[in-house]
């Protein structure tokens, strides 16, 4: 499991701002994340507002807001805070846990903006801009534009052939409480399936439908 440093890159002169921001309002006596959430949502606006503001300097508001919107939208900070591995590093109640509190997207996507928060305080603006350039970069190749994605994707597919909704059923979970791997299987009616895993029911159900398409795209070849 990379440690928090290696994930957000950062070394921080007050380490008690990472706590913090790692640390779940079910543990009362400590100080959670909440604050800090509200500060990196502010901080990720504007490096998101003026990035979107320099490589787009003929768009109008209206198509700057959508793209910003798709970058900044809690699903958005859920799937890189997954992804980059914060999830393991929460700090909660075991009942909070027991919950799903680690794999809950509201909780991965508070944090991820508290650690934005918390690297802004220690280290400035420069050190906050880094780690976003550093989990948005894939979308900001992508200039913003909203993701389809592959679980709609496979179902709009499905739809319009006239077939049922794929449906997703869970085949096996391994590992600790504090860092699960889950396997799902993906199923399409007359077509098959796909199982992928992942660290989170989610992750791997779009993995699953993410190995579906690839399919059917190399059968249609």
């Amino acid at each position: 499991m990379p440690s928090l440093k290696e994930i957000i890159g950062h070394d921080f002169s007050d380490p008690s701002l990472i706590e913090e921001a790692v640390t779940h309002p079910s543990l009362a006596t400590r100080r959670n994340y909440q604050r800090l959430e509200f500060l990196g949502d502010r901080v990720l606006a504007v490096v998101v507002a003026d990035w979107l503001f320099s490589h787009f300097p003929t768009e109008a508001e209206g198509r700057l807001n959508r793209r910003f919107v798709s970058l900044v939208r809690k699903e958005t900070l859920a799937e890189i805070a997954e992804k980059a591995g914060l999830a393991e590093h929460i700090k909660m109640e075991r009942t909070a846990e027991e919950d799903g509190g680690r794999t809950k997207p509201t909780v991965l996507a508070d944090v991820c903006e508290a650690v934005i928060g918390a690297i802004y305080l220690d280290g400035g603006m420069a050190a906050a801009r880094g780690f976003i350039d550093r989990y948005w970069k894939d979308r900001f190749d992508e200039g913003g534009r909203p993701r389809k994605d592959a679980k709609s994707a496979l179902q709009e597919w499905a739809q319009a052939r006239g077939m049922p909704t794929p449906i997703y059923v869970e085949k096996a979970r391994t590992g600790p409480d504090h860092s699960p791997v889950f396997t799902m299987v993906a199923r399409l009616e007359g077509v098959g399936e796909q199982e992928a895993t992942g660290a989170s029911k989610r992750l791997a159900e779009q993995a699953a439908a993410t190995a579906f398409l690839s399919r059917l795209e190399a059968e249609a070849e």
